[in-house]
């Protein structure tokens, strides 16, 4: 008799350990090593240069297989299929940025006879995470004379942490609502304590300055010019007896990142044109040239489009996958999930067919007959998918990049692995989660 229940399957029941192992002990690695969307850009470009990519903007639009930066900060890459691109193309897009702290332009100032970093924190966090814990700054400087210098202090052995108020003294602080324990002005990064000798005023913000110069050959007026952040020290690892989660910083969202660069790369010449769009910005509204609501998408395709309308018509005939993180249910935390459409992990690659927050709004709300093709394609290749919501109705909601490309009258869904902890310092995916997000994008790419 024909089973009329729909049933979740889960991932270890499905798919191959030994390649959920491989997959996950290189996504360790990577994680481990990039932090930054500049890093990812750049070590997406090495990767890709192996594997015969051309970079357009060098070796023009000749070779089959082609990828394009923008400011160091955003990448998109081809394979063209066995149809020409103007019967549509297969996007996979996701975004490079994660939740972090920045510095502010002027930063460095002496007070208490301690040296801190001023600071403006980037995207939706909770700050009281972010104290206490290490931190290391990675970014770039541009100098006076135009130079660029690159900082890792992770890589160079220096460490910085953000002090709290100690219980002691911490009643008043700890009576406030949780958004307002840690004030946003007081996300100050402890960074030295040394004076300067022979020095009268300010030893200690000029010994730091003195350290600066021979360390980066920066001086104070170069950070004006700089993009620096702050993001945990240490690698991603395994969590568990069983080494079944992965505990990293950025899960949100260069699991789907990876798993899209990983799933292009696997791929020799699909059905229709392939394509990988990985952007910026999307943590703060998806606003800048770097964004997914950046000119450089459009601007890109010129390359092997004629003109607007055939771009505009190109469009019609195109499918997105909006590669995000959903929200894992956490049974510690059930009264804000709605559990029959929560969801949870090792259950796979998660299609959310809307998001938004109260009553949907700003969302992209994808077709029933696109969700259905989706649906038939990951069943066809024994893809592990499930599907799930941002919550319980009302309890809040998020965005995505989905509907700007919507907008160009692509279908498009979001489609991402659920993860613990999102947007925390470090956050919790499952390695086979990972497998299915590789598994789901590759597919896609290759065979809608």
């Amino acid at each position: 008799m024909e089973e009329l229940n729909y049933k979740e399957k889960n991932v270890w029941d499905v798919y191959n350990e030994k390649e959920i192992e491989e997959i996950s002990k290189d996504y360790i690695s990577f994680m481990s090593r990039v932090k930054t969307e500049r890093e990812f850009v750049k070590e997406a470009e090495k990767l890709l240069k192996q594997e015969g990519f051309s970079n357009i903007d060098e070796d023009g639009v000749h070779s089959d297989k082609l990828y394009r930066k923008f400011k160091e900060k955003a990448i998109i890459i081809f394979l063209k299929g066995k149809r020409g691109i103007e019967e549509g193309f297969n996007l996979v897009t996701a975004h490079l940025d994660s939740p972090r702290i920045d510095l502010k332009q002027k930063p460095l100032y002496e007070d208490g006879k301690l040296a801190f970093f001023e600071t403006h924190y980037y995207g939706g966090i909770k700050k009281y995470q972010w104290v206490t814990i290490p931190l290391v700054l990675r970014g770039v400087i541009v100098k006076g004379d135009g130079g660029v210098v690159e900082i890792n202090t992770e890589n160079d052995g220096y460490f910085f942490t953000i002090p709290d108020l100690l219980p002691h003294l911490g009643r008043k602080q700890m009576e406030k609502k949780a958004k307002e324990v840690i004030p946003g002005e007081n996300l100050n990064l402890l960074v030295g304590s040394k004076p300067l000798k022979d020095e009268k005023e300010e030893k200690i913000k000029k010994n730091i300055l003195n350290m600066l110069k021979e360390l980066y050959g920066i001086k104070e007026e170069d950070f004006i010019s700089s993009e620096l952040s702050l993001v945990p020290a240490g690698e991603a690892r395994e969590v568990g007896f069983d080494r079944s989660f992965i505990l990293s910083y950025g899960h949100d969202d260069r699991i789907c990142s990876y798993a899209a660069l990983k799933g292009i790369m696997s791929i020799d010449k699909p059905e229709k044109w392939a394509v990988v769009y990985l952007v910026d910005k999307e943590e703060i509204g998806s606003e800048g040239n770097t964004s997914a609501q950046s000119m450089f998408f459009e601007e890109t395709l010129f390359n092997f489009v004629k003109d607007y309308s055939s771009l505009l018509s190109i469009y019609l005939k195109s499918s997105v996958l909006s590669g995000d993180v959903n929200a894992a249910f956490d049974p510690n935390y059930k009264e804000v999930f709605e559990p029959k459409n929560a969801a949870f992990i090792n259950q796979g690659l998660v299609i959310t067919k809307f998001t938004g927050s109260g009553g949907k709004y700003h969302s992209n709300d994808a077709t029933a007959e696109f969700v259905g093709k989706i649906r038939k394609l990951f069943n066809e290749e024994k893809v592990v998918w499930q599907t799930g919501e941002l919550g319980k109705v009302d309890e809040g909601g998020g965005g995505t990049v989905a509907l700007y490309f919507a907008r160009k009258g692509m279908d498009v869904i979001d489609c991402g692995p659920a993860v613990l902890s999102m947007h925390a310092p470090f956050e919790v995916a499952s390695k086979g989660d990972l497998y299915a997000s590789f598994h789901g994008y590759k597919v896609f790419l290759e065979k809608f």
